[in-house]
């Protein structure tokens, strides 16, 4: 197979969708498809299935797909490695993080990316969501891993390195807090607690105005930081909302997380300045998104969006 029919390939099977990858490929949807019917012609049947409404991976499709991927990945960590070798990726890069899990996984690639480039370090910088993407639009950081959405036209949005179950923070005294789950429909029963300063989509996103159902929810006291918005919530202020993950980090005898049994998971994304990026950066981005693949996402290059909603985001080099 040809490098150009690999990635064809690759990327329809991850986009499930001819424009979308011919968008990312850069060529006509014409060429894709004729590129996937020259594979099915050669392996001696089909790869996808299409119709009009959808596009699928049959079983050898998905077969091929696995076999196929750490190869190509191997190969793109080889040739990223040896253009390193002569663009000099040396220096510091600075990389931010929301959440101490999200700070984890920072470090571990931290640990993996200066084991392949001994002369670059990655400097860390614990933030709230809104002081790490202002610390990245200041360029006081070149990377952050924070909870889409952002507004800001100058943020790439990358690729979600994992994701986590939501959960109603709400005070130990509370009767909610007996319960193993609960519906979102219970963020009427109680204020929410929100955070200060965050953007509007943020807002909306993690502190709805109404349920699902339609109820309206009652927004009450606000805080600037995580700390202060548990302390609000322990004193029985109201209840709030945040990844279960945070009830392992954030203990506190005042306060419980109630796992949701029907709201969707808090996603943790790669954000990143528009424009040019610092040496090694693209190299930093491979080697987060793969140490964050076991949990299912995808393992190099970026497919995620732009703040401005484009398809394509301005990536790490490498294809998904």
């Amino acid at each position: 197979m040809e490098r150009y029919e690999i990635e064809t390939f690759l990327t329809l099977a991850d986009e499930l969708h001819f424009a979308r990858t011919a968008e990312r490929l850069h060529v006509s949807p014409g060429r894709v498809s004729q590129t996937v019917k020259a594979l099915e012609r050669r392996v001696g049947g089909p790869l996808f299935e299409r119709s009009s409404r959808r596009v699928v991976l049959t079983p050898v499709g998905r077969r091929l797909r696995e076999d196929l991927l750490p190869a190509y990945r191997q190969i793109q960590r080889a040739f990223a490695d040896a253009t390193a070798a002569y663009s000099g990726i040396r220096g510091a890069l600075r990389a931010g993080f929301t959440t101490p899990w999200s700070g984890e996984l920072l470090i571990k690639a931290g640990d993996a990316f200066t084991a392949r480039h001994p002369d670059c370090t990655v400097e860390l910088l614990e933030a709230t969501y809104n002081a790490a993407i202002a610390a990245l639009r200041n360029e006081q950081v070149d990377l952050v891993v924070a909870e889409p959405p952002v507004e800001e036209a100058d943020v790439v949005v990358g690729p979600v390195v994992f994701s986590e179950p939501r959960a109603l923070v709400v005070s130990a005294s509370h009767p909610l807090a007996r319960r193993a789950t609960v519906s979102v429909e219970v963020l009427a029963e109680l204020p929410l607690v929100t955070a200060a300063g965050v953007s509007k989509a943020f807002s909306e996103w993690f502190f709805p105005a109404r349920t699902p159902g339609g109820l309206p929810i009652e927004h009450g006291p606000a805080a600037g930081g995580w700390q202060g918005v548990l302390a609000l919530v322990g004193a029985g202020k109201g209840a709030t909302v945040a990844a279960v993950a945070a009830g392992r980090y954030h203990v506190r005898p005042d306060v419980a997380y109630v796992p949701f049994n029907d709201a969707e998971p808090v996603d943790y994304a790669l954000m990143w300045r528009t424009g040019d990026r610092p040496p090694g950066l693209s190299a930093f981005i491979r080697t987060v998104v793969e140490l964050a693949a076991p949990a299912g996402r995808p393992s190099c290059g970026c497919g995620g969006t732009d703040a401005s909603g484009a398809r394509q985001c301005q990536g790490c080099g490498g294809g998904r």
